[in-house]
């Protein structure tokens, strides 16, 4: 991979980009409340099932689809992808994170030099989720796809085990303890997203739907609902 491509993905993973990512729990924080995450391992478990579960099979597939998309500038194609993400977003609170930190993602493309005029009118005119936008952001690297997709993990993977050490609560040795064990998964799970098509990708998480629910009404909570 060239430097320059290198680069822009580390910098798309950083918690440091103001995209609003650190803010979200996923429902963890839920499952912390209802006692269901108590430890370190079960915050592992718990982080393990999401990635697979979760992330592998339906976000990471849309971004595997998203990037040759955007390359190949294919409007429909890019609309069909965002329409699907907002559809299956099974709460308010899902919905709200991927709009938001779409449009915080767009806002920053905007002032940044990687995306054509032109694709970030297409965004914009989208109702961004994050994924396109990622997508879109990841696609004027230069990079493969796969290496797009270990940046996006990555980045997902730092902000929740800062969610886990915040909520449960556990201490920075854990949470690498934490990040070591999914980072080691990582690759799995993008292999599995890059052999997903449209008939296959899924959003099916019926457990952290209604976790989530109850999040968006928890008396007390740390992070965004």
């Amino acid at each position: 991979m060239l430097d320059f491509s290198l680069m822009q993905l580390m910098w798309l993973a950083s918690p440091a980009l103001p995209i609003g990512g650190f803010s979200y729990s996923e429902c963890l924080e839920a499952g912390v409340d209802t006692a269901r995450v108590a430890t370190e391992s079960e915050a592992q478990a718990w982080l393990l099932d999401q990635l697979h579960l979760g992330l592998a099979r339906s976000e990471l597939a849309v971004v595997a689809q998203a990037i040759p998309a955007w390359r190949a500038a294919d409007a429909a194609r890019i609309g069909t992808l965002n329409a699907w993400v907002l559809h299956t977003r099974e709460s308010a609170e899902l919905r709200a994170q991927t709009e938001q930190m779409g449009r915080s993602l767009l806002e920053w493309l905007r002032n940044h030099t990687t995306a054509t005029p032109e694709h970030i009118a297409l965004l914009a005119g989208l109702q961004p989720t994050y994924p396109l936008a990622f997508a879109l952001a990841a696609s004027a690297t230069g990079a493969e796809v796969r290496d797009c997709l270990l940046a996006y993990a990555f980045g997902w993977a730092e902000n929740m085990v800062q969610a886990a050490i915040k909520s449960v609560p556990l201490g920075q040795s854990a949470g690498q303890r934490i990040l070591s064990a999914l980072t080691a998964e990582i690759p799995a799970a993008i292999d599995h997203a890059l052999t997903l098509n449209d008939a296959t990708r899924q959003a099916f998480s019926p457990m952290l739907a209604i976790l989530s629910a109850q999040h968006e009404v928890q008396y007390s909570r740390l992070f965004r609902s």
